[in-house]
């Protein structure tokens, strides 16, 4: 598994990036169109405290979550529970180079900032496309660090990080890229600070914050998908 210290150290924290982001719905709207949710089996992969698993079912998908952060998978179960635990969504423990899951057994894989960050993610690759029903699309979202303010944020903070090297290995796997943009929007500047302090180092969270002012972050996302 690769360790994602953001959710992993700081999952209240991370909760308050999930409910700032994308609140007009512009990936799922995204998702939706290229393959309608209603009907499908999901999988949705690196799931951690199963933000999205109840809403992914109330947008008609019967749900299975696979975190492999054991905490996170409890957290998620909670969630379902106290969201009166739809009989459509259900979190279990696995890995993404072992997934617990039969042959041609889903129509939606969905990755959200989780494990697919370029080479190196082969194995995962090879588990989609042995999880996925022919016709199925899996969907990855990752950063667009090209540009947006957030991007300039992490170009800031991770100049090592090579975008045009990424974007090439996912072109080699045949995914296509859309570029979307979305916003981090925050109800409290509190919220926000933790959030950018969970994301990026400590002195460029530093700089970055003392020049920007708001609550709100616009944010390029690189929504990659295939059909299989």
């Amino acid at each position: 598994m690769i360790r994602s210290p953001n959710i992993w150290d700081t999952p209240d924290v991370y909760e308050l990036e999930n409910l700032a982001s994308d609140r007009a719905g512009v990936i799922d709207t995204t998702i939706g169109a290229l393959h309608p949710l209603a009907g499908a089996d999901l999988l949705d992969l690196g799931c951690g405290t199963g933000f999205h698993l109840p809403r992914l079912a109330a947008r008609g998908a019967r749900v299975v979550g696979v975190e492999p952060h054991l905490p996170l998978v409890a957290r998620a179960r909670t969630r379902l529970a106290g969201a009166g635990r739809p009989a459509s969504a259900v979190a279990v423990a696995g890995d993404a180079e072992a997934l617990p899951l039969a042959d041609d057994s889903v129509d939606v894989v969905h990755a959200r900032w989780a494990y697919f960050f370029g080479a190196g993610c082969e194995p995962g690759l090879a588990e989609v496309a042995r999880v996925l029903r022919p016709g199925g699309t899996a969907f990855v979202v990752d950063n667009d660090v090209t540009r947006s303010t957030f991007g300039s944020w992490f170009r800031r903070s991770y100049p090592a990080y090579d975008p045009v090297a990424v974007q090439r290995f996912w072109d080699r796997q045949g995914f296509t890229t859309e570029r979307l943009t979305i916003a981090w929007t925050f109800d409290r500047r509190d919220a926000l600070e933790a959030v950018v302090r969970i994301e990026l180092p400590p002195a460029p969270a530093d700089e970055v914050l003392a020049a920007h002012h708001g609550l709100t972050v616009d944010y390029a996302v690189a929504l990659r998908w295939k059909r299989f």
